[in-house]
């Protein structure tokens, strides 16, 4: 569907002065209504916005705004609690079997040093320093 002519698109307000839009008052709303134009208003010879036409889902208050505000707010808090406790549980989760590792690691060095002496392999000493390192991390 074509747009007239006489209604240019643009996402740019238009600007009119008072008289101009007292007279023109019933084109304008329906102009906000059909093609979401918003219309500045300005006092006659003084360029500064007064007031505006928007569409009526536009049209928001500050205590619908701050309802809004509020209500994300609980929202994103209530999520933040969530990933922190997830997170606390993860840390115990990870320190449990960490340190159920260590002690089978222990268990392995210590069958190991029964079987065979430090120092008698070098690929088991290179182990055992590698385990050293890791341990001191």
């Amino acid at each position: 569907m074509a747009v007239p002519a006489s209604t240019p698109r643009s996402d740019q307000p238009r600007t009119l002065p008072l008289r101009e839009v007292r007279t023109r008052l019933t084109q304008l709303v329906a102009l906000a209504e059909l093609t979401d134009t918003v219309t500045v208003v300005t006092r006659d010879g003084d360029p500064r916005p007064v007031a505006a036409i928007v569409p009526a889902a536009a049209a928001r208050t500050m205590a619908q705004t701050r309802a809004d505000a509020d209500r994300l707010a609980a929202v994103t808090s209530g999520w933040a609690r969530r990933l922190d406790e997830l997170r606390r549980q993860s840390g115990r989760r990870h320190a449990a079997e960490l340190g159920t590792l260590r002690a089978a690691l222990a268990q392995a060095w210590a069958e190991l040093d029964r079987r065979a002496a430090p120092g008698g392999d070098p690929a088991l000493a290179r182990l055992r320093a590698a385990h050293a390192d890791l341990l001191a991390d």
